[in-house]
């Protein structure tokens, strides 16, 4: 294929390749991009679950409905096109990953410095005061959970609907994403924002967008490559072709 030949030659001669990924490149790990068609949840609205008001009117609600997630997160495990970030990021090719994903599954593969724009399952913070941590410290027989430091309500350190991103991890993605020559984009929809400005910089800034999504999406006209595949299947093969050439 001709696409999958041209993404591994610009990955092969780039200076400086970013990856950015949203929620296509857990599907392939068997992750539902949200809701997770459980039948549980169904009667919930979004606004009930992943929301700041709604975790004021039933913050008990939300903590179960996080910690469902996380424990089919948990059950996931990364597909080999994660494997092959690794190893490109261990071998110097891949600069930096950022993420739309809160499933941690680059960090178990062993990316131990993941940009994660809208934070993580396996985290905890303080509503209020500093206290943040592992979900895996907390003791969450009973729920909500507290801060033993401040007795405020402690939440999932996610980015809910309606919340502002992390100021400094955001400005640390921008800078990755305008030093790049090539940014790889992987499984986006490309309509939720501000996420999705990163693309659109990159092509401001002349960078080569190589985007791997099944289906067009709203970033495929930025793109310089688009490949029509699932993430796992498209990063192996880029991989295979790209072994031949370094």
């Amino acid at each position: 294929m001709e696409e999958i030949t041209r993404a591994a030659e610009y990955i092969a001669g780039s200076r400086y390749l970013v990856v950015f990924t949203g929620a296509g490149m857990s599907a392939d790990s068997g992750i539902p991009v949200f809701r997770g068609g459980s039948g549980l949840w169904d009667r919930y609205s979004l606004e009930d679950l992943a929301t700041p008001q709604g975790f004021q009117r039933n913050p008990e609600l939300v903590w179960r409905w996080y910690l469902s997630r996380l424990e089919k997160v948990r059950r996931a495990r990364p597909h080999k096109g994660y494997h092959v970030i690794r190893d490109w990021w261990r071998g110097g090719l891949v600069k930096t990953v950022i993420t739309q994903n809160v499933d941690g599954l680059f960090r178990r593969v062993g990316i131990d410095d993941v940009i994660e724009l809208h934070g993580s399952l396996h985290r905890f913070r303080c509503t209020r005061c500093w206290y943040r941590g592992e979900i895996d410290s907390l003791d969450l027989e009973s729920l909500p959970p507290i801060c033993p430091n401040c007795y405020s309500l402690l939440r999932p350190d996610v980015v809910w609907f309606g919340e502002p991103l992390d100021q400094a991890v955001w400005r640390r993605a921008l800078t990755e994403v305008l030093r790049s020559d090539t940014l790889l984009v992987i499984g986006t929809s490309g309509v939720v924002y501000p996420v999705a400005s990163l693309v659109e910089e990159a092509h401001a800034n002349r960078a080569r967008i190589v985007e791997v999504n099944p289906e067009p999406s709203a970033l495929t006209g930025l793109s310089t490559i688009w490949i029509g595949m699932g993430a796992e299947k498209a990063l192996v093969e880029i991989d295979r072709v790209l072994r031949r050439m370094i």
